[in-house]
């Protein structure tokens, strides 16, 4: 009788401290994606110094840009699931640790290999965090209403992680040496890694047979292929260069393979079934739309404050501040939106919100417009991230408990690759208008005028070079060349996003609040756990 009571007892007390702490462990969430949010960005200012001091060619200056998101990215299907087998607290920590140990690495390399090393070690450290944090958040917020507001506050630490990086980058770099961007996630870890052990709830999907260890590399090495081919797209790389072609080929063969083998298995990898959900399947589509539209054009706006408008970085940085302050303030009140609105007019909301700030911007001209900078971009923060919030929220809530951790890397493999396929778009769109205009600048020879046409910064460089009437010349049609440009591609992103107003329009219309049941287990006392028998990973 004692063991039938105790084992009744025991899931209500796990029900009552999982409600009681989980604002508590929502903290620790959402300190471990503020560190993997900044370390995305932290290194964008750090480039200039880091080429000084190690000397890296070309290529290896690409791969230490790229190779953190390009690792993350192909391991984020691998770690989500093996979380729901093996526990996701206990991936997390892993994640935790290897980050710390990387970052250390990374601050003292000497040679730009082993900084590349480092930074795909720290990218194997985000895989771990990344989906783990959102599968615990869908465990530990089991109604859908707490949960929405939870999935706010996360993705507006996301939205503060992203635009402080390049800030902490500045001033640490203003004071200390390259190194100290990586330095930063030290203490953080140290700090992370015991109170995470206390007080994070450990978790894991009720699912039977073995993790498909063969799936798991299939997926991870055909989402390399993938996304490699898509950022050589986006870098300029000829479409047909065998470079981009291979790659890019090979992904897809190991993707198709790998979809045919989880639809035979009977203990699958990742539940394909889930894609039969039209609201999951929908939210999927929408986050790739929102990232392909908007990435490319904050790298093509960042390029037009600082080379057509002349502001410096810092000025940058701040003039696209109240995008990030609008987006804070569109996470936080996500929840409420999303209750009174229901998923499918939010996130159709959001997308047109997003498209009318970009057609506001098309009014940019050679001149600065700073109330209608602040006003498209506001608008445009605010419209994006109720896109994904709304987008993300109905994801994880359509997917099954058991496979939380399989639906949150999904979701963030979705965000990955339609920002790298955005950057690839756009770039391409952006160079077929800005191009044609410098083939007969009066003046010009004909091959400084193709050499112009590769980049507004190039074509900076050329004028300056030539000097006198034909530079002032060059000069002024790049900048006209790279405005009509930027309209162009405004308007394809806006038709994109109005795309995805449409792809909306089939997602649930009413938001479903019923409470579910998750397995969740609290840090058990010392003495507990000495009678528990343990599991082995």
């Amino acid at each position: 009788m004692s063991g039938t009571t105790t084992a009744a007892v025991r899931p209500r007390r796990r029900a009552a401290g999982v409600s009681a702490n989980r604002w508590v462990v929502l903290v620790v969430l959402c300190v471990s994606l503020l560190l993997v949010a900044l370390d995305a960005t932290v290194l964008h200012v750090a480039v200039p110094a880091v080429t000084e001091d190690l000397r890296p060619g070309a290529v290896q200056l690409l791969w230490i840009v790229d190779v953190y998101p390009l690792v993350c990215a192909s391991l984020l299907i691998l770690f989500g699931t093996l979380g729901d087998r093996v526990g996701r607290r206990r991936v997390l920590l892993l994640g935790y640790g290897l980050f710390g140990v990387a970052s250390a690495v990374a601050a003292f390399a000497q040679t730009a290999e082993m900084l590349i090393m480092a930074r795909a070690l720290l990218g194997v450290g985000g895989a771990m965090i990344m989906p783990a944090t959102l599968s615990i958040l869908r465990q530990v917020f089991p109604d859908r209403r707490e949960r929405a507001l939870a999935i706010g506050i996360w993705s507006a630490v996301a939205a503060v992680g992203a635009a402080v990086g390049p800030l902490l980058g500045g001033f640490l770099l203003e004071h200390f040496w390259w190194g100290a961007v990586f330095l930063v996630n030290i203490p953080l870890m140290l700090v992370s890694l015991p109170v995470g052990r206390i007080l994070l709830p450990e978790s894991r999907g009720e699912r039977d047979g073995p993790w498909d260890v063969t799936g798991a590399l299939m997926a991870a090495a055909g989402l390399f292929g993938i996304v490699l081919g898509v950022k050589r797209l986006g870098g300029g790389e000829a479409p047909a260069s065998p470079l981009t072609v291979l790659p890019l080929l090979a992904g897809a063969a190991l993707l198709y393979f790998f979809v045919r083998r989880q639809r035979r298995l009977l203990h699958p990898l990742v539940e394909l079934r889930m894609f039969r959900r039209t609201a999951f399947s929908t939210s999927v589509g929408c986050i790739v739309l929102a990232m392909l539209a908007l990435v490319g054009l904050e790298l093509i706006a960042a390029q037009y404050l600082q080379l057509v408008l002349g502001l410096s970085p810092l000025q940058t940085g701040l003039r696209l501040l109240p995008l990030t302050l609008a987006a804070m303030a569109a996470g936080l009140a996500g929840a409420r939106m999303l209750r009174r609105f229901g998923p499918r007019r939010m996130v159709s909301l959001g997308f047109c919100l997003t498209a009318a700030a970009v057609v506001t911007l098309t009014a940019m001209g050679g001149t600065d417009d700073a109330p209608l900078l602040l006003a498209g971009f506001v608008l445009l923060g605010f419209g994006l991230e109720t896109t994904l919030f709304g987008a993300y929220e109905s994801m994880l809530s359509e997917a099954p408990a058991d496979q939380a951790g399989g639906a949150a890397a999904i979701g963030e493999t979705s965000y990955q690759l339609g920002a790298g396929i955005g950057i690839a778009l756009l770039g391409s769109v952006m160079n077929a208008a800005y191009t044609p205009g410098l083939r007969s600048v009066p003046g010009v020879p004909e091959r400084a005028s193709d050499a112009a046409g590769h980049s507004l910064g190039e074509a900076y460089e050329i004028a300056g070079r030539l000097g006198g009437s034909a530079g002032d010349a060059l000069r002024r049609a790049a900048r006209d060349s790279f405005v009509h440009g930027l309209h162009i591609t405004l308007l394809v992103s806006a038709g994109l996003l109005l795309l995805g107003a449409v792809m909306a329009l089939r997602l649930p219309r009413t938001m479903q609040c019923g409470e579910e049941t998750a397995e969740v287990e609290l840090p058990a006392p010392r003495e507990a756990e000495a009678e528990k028998p343990r599991v082995s990973a």
